[in-house]
């Protein structure tokens, strides 16, 4: 019996072992369709890369569409069934002539779609505090996490477990078979336009206290790369009302050989990895929050994320806006500070700024990788201004405005095409986004 199908019946077995000890979510089911949800997210979507590096040509794509998520109630019983179903309808605005930053499709020509639309069904069994799904799903696992940092998420079609019998723990599982980015129509494809032949995740997370959190997660991605996320999260009321708040965290991500990376410097491709982490610290009182962060890479490779079907949004980092400053031995010192404009009578108003500093970014040619040639660097000032609707027929509707300003060294940048880098790029980018999300049922 394969290994996932074997943790799946332990669950299960483990779960209605339990299950008549005490109340459980599935000995409280209201029925497949007195409890049924389902919403649209309307989004009108903008965004621009003006980029500066003296390589890669500006884009610019704006859309609309309409993200939809269906989901049934679950039946009465020991066991309880539902359905669901996911997906979006989207077309372009304007020409769209300048693709390329993972907005809209396009065709085997490069020209955008009109229009399109991608989704699919899930199925889902409940017993005790323990679901079973299968199907299309949106993940949100740090090792796996779907790109919804565009007009429309990323999606991922296999099984997946998520297990709550012990209190204050989270135990999840699952095995999944196709991978759908954003911007693809066919519903196996990954950022190189190739399939996934299999990807397992693993984890939990813990709650020890009010203060104290905890998390860890793996996967292991055919062929491709095996990668473990470790968080540990602590926050403390003081007297004047303020709140401090210390987290660390890390990745660790060993490629296979046929695995695909930008960023290595060396021609073992069979040794090649990664490790990054970080630390914050956070101090917020009233409207405001200001937080300080160091990150740090290690091994002879970037962390190369996204490249073959683990998710084009696992940078659960804190010195990740435009830029992630995840190169090749690469440090980051990062300063965010968040303003709220409620005490002016605007609430639902929000303003971040930060700035981030990378440097001792490890360089070398395409043809020699194992000599390192420079040492480059790379900076980054953020701004975004966010207000969401607080009441009325708009509520939660929300209207997002961000702009970053990054720059890189020539050699990180790669203007001549000869150097090793995995940087987006010396770039001025504009980000517009407006979501008007409407309750159905």
């Amino acid at each position: 019996m394969p290994k996932a199908k074997k943790l799946t019946l332990a669950v299960l077995i483990n779960a209605a072992l339990i299950s008549s000890t005490y109340a459980s979510e599935q000995s409280e089911a209201k029925g497949f369709v007195e409890d049924a949800n389902g919403s649209v997210l309307f989004r009108t979507g903008f965004l621009n890369r003006d980029k500066k590096d003296g390589l890669t040509n500006d884009t610019s794509s704006t859309a609309q569409t309409a993200i939809f998520d269906l989901q049934s109630g679950f039946t009465k019983g020991v066991v309880g069934f539902g359905v669901g179903l996911v997906g979006d309808a989207s077309f372009k605005l304007g020409a769209n002539n300048n693709t390329g930053n993972q907005m809209i499709p396009v065709d085997d020509r490069g020209f955008a779609y009109d229009h399109w639309a991608r989704g699919g069904a899930n199925v889902k069994a409940r017993i005790s505090n323990t679901t079973v799904t299968y199907g299309t799903q949106v993940s949100t696992l740090p090792v796996m996490a779907s790109n919804q940092a565009r007009l429309v998420p990323e999606y991922y079609t296999g099984v997946f477990i998520e297990s709550n019998e012990i209190p204050n723990l989270n135990v999840v599982a699952g095995k999944f078979t196709k991978n759908q980015m954003s911007n693809q129509i066919s519903t196996d494809k990954d950022v190189t336009g190739q399939g996934l032949d299999r990807a397992v995740v693993w984890g939990a997370k813990y709650k020890f206290n009010d203060q104290l959190n905890s998390s860890y997660y793996g996967l292991d991605v055919q062929d491709k790369l095996e990668r473990h996320y470790a968080n540990v999260n602590f926050t403390q009321r003081l007297k004047d009302k303020s709140t401090l708040t210390l987290d660390a965290m890390g990745y660790h991500t060993k490629w296979d050989k046929d695995a695909l990376t930008d960023s290595h410097t060396t021609d073992d491709l069979a040794n090649r990895k990664n490790s990054i982490w970080a630390v914050s610290v956070g101090y917020g009182k009233d409207v405001h929050n200001v937080m300080l962060s160091y990150q740090d890479n290690t091994g002879n490779t970037g962390y190369d994320y996204g490249y073959n079907a683990d998710g084009l949004q696992s940078i659960y980092v804190p010195n990740s806006y435009l830029g992630d400053f995840n190169g090749n031995d690469e440090k980051s010192v990062g300063l965010q500070y968040n303003y709220n404009f409620k005490n002016h009578g605007l609430p639902g108003l929000n303003w971040t700024t930060a700035f981030v500093y990378g440097w001792d970014i490890d360089i070398a040619k395409i043809t020699d990788r194992s000599k390192i040639i420079d040492q480059a660097e790379e900076h980054e000032f953020f701004n975004q201004v966010k207000y969401t609707v607080q009441t009325g027929a708009l509520k939660d509707a929300s209207l997002r405005v961000r702009y970053s300003y990054l720059r890189s060294s020539d050699t990180y940048n790669n203007v001549s095409g000869q150097y090793v880098s995995n940087v987006i790029g010396s770039t001025n980018e504009w980000r517009l986004f407006l979501d008007i999300p409407v309750k159905l049922f």
